[in-house]
C-alpha cells in the first residue's frame, strides 16, 4: 500500500488517526514476524476515557457498540502506522477479532464487529477486507465493551 494515498483517503474521509496508544501491561502493542503483524487488543479510547463503557444487551446500544469498534480498529491503524513508520510496508488486513462484552442473551456480535471491518474496507479498500471472529466476553479490560485485535500482512 501507498503510504500517501492511504493518509489521503484519511483526509477525504474527514478521518483523524488517534495518538498510537502504549501498552497497558506487560506486552508491546505490535509485533512483527515473518512478513505478518499481531497488533495487540485495542479498547476504544477517548482523550484516556474508556469509549461507551459497559455490556451489550444491558447498557450498550449495537450502535454505540459498532462506534466503540470503530474507534478501536482506528487505534489499530495508528499501531500499525507507528510499528512500520508509515503505511508502505503494510499489504492487507488478513484478520479482525473482535471481542464484545455482552450479556449472556445478546446474539448480534456481528452488528457490532462491523463497526471495525466496515472501517477497514472504507480505507483500505479490498487490501482490508478480511477473516473475522465476533465473540463475546463476560467482560473486558477498563470496563471496555469491545476490544479489536488484527493480525496484517506485510512487507520487509
Amino acid at each position: 500500500m501507498d503510504d500517501t494515498d492511504i493518509n489521503a483517503r484519511f483526509l477525504e474521509l474527514g478521518i483523524e488517526l488517534p495518538p498510537p496508544p502504549a501498552a497497558l501491561a506487560a506486552y508491546v502493542p505490535c509485533l512483527v514476524r515473518d512478513g505478518m503483524a499481531f497488533v495487540a487488543g485495542q479498547i476504544p479510547m477517548d482523550a484516556g476515557t474508556v469509549l461507551h463503557p459497559g455490556h451489550l444487551g444491558d447498557r450498550v446500544s449495537i450502535e454505540d457498540g459498532a462506534a466503540a469498534a470503530r474507534q478501536a480498529a482506528l487505534q489499530v491503524l495508528s499501531v500499525l502506522r507507528d510499528t512500520l513508520h508509515g503505511f508502505d510496508q503494510l499489504e492487507r488486513i488478513l484478520q479482525v477479532t473482535v471481542l464484545v462484552a455482552a450479556t449472556p442473551d445478546f446474539v448480534d456480535h456481528p452488528k457490532v464487529a462491523n463497526g471495525a471491518s466496515e472501517l477497514f474496507v472504507e480505507l483500505l479498500g479490498d487490501e482490508g477486507k478480511h477473516a473475522r471472529v465476533a465473540t463475546g466476553a463476560s467482560s473486558l479490560p477498563l470496563g471496555a465493551c469491545v476490544e479489536v485485535a488484527v493480525v496484517a500482512a506485510v512487507s520487509s
